[in-house]
């Protein structure tokens, strides 16, 4: 069940940052996000803001799941050549069981809106990210991971 806009304003910040730090923690292996924590450090409204409204209201909302919420978010970053930003959702999607190949079907896609630059920038990104989680041993869905 949605939250009427009502409802959703009626509840406290921190009720609503709550919200958000368990999305968080569903989607990163159930520990904090670490861009997160140190924006929080220096920039604390920002890093609220965050965790209410984008994590808390929008991304905890009903009618999509939390992989289809990671593919949306990693086209929109790449086709926007925020390919950090990308990177975070990417790394989330494989936790939660995206695997690789489709991953690089998001950016195949992304050369149709935003051209081959953009699409080729966020490939070497994902390629890196995906080196690094093998290096980890992170290169499995959380429920596979040693």
């Amino acid at each position: 069940m949605g939250l009427s806009p009502e409802v959703a304003f009626a509840q406290s910040l921190e009720e609503r940052r709550e919200r958000g730090a368990a999305v968080i923690r569903t989607l990163n292996n159930g520990v904090t996000q670490p861009n997160l924590e140190r924006m929080r450090q220096e920039f604390p409204f920002l890093a609220d803001a965050t965790e209410a409204y984008a994590l808390g209201d929008v991304w905890a909302r009903p009618g999509l799941d939390n992989r289809t919420r990671q593919l949306a978010a990693v086209a929109a970053f790449a086709a926007m050549g925020l390919t950090e930003l990308m990177n975070v959702h990417a790394g989330y999607a494989l936790n939660i069981g995206v695997s690789e190949d489709e991953l690089k079907e998001i950016i195949y896609m992304v050369t149709v809106p935003a051209g081959f630059p953009r699409a080729i920038a966020a490939s070497q990104s994902l390629s890196q990210l995906f080196a690094e989680r093998a290096e980890a041993g992170k290169d499995k869905p959380a429920g596979e991971q040693p």
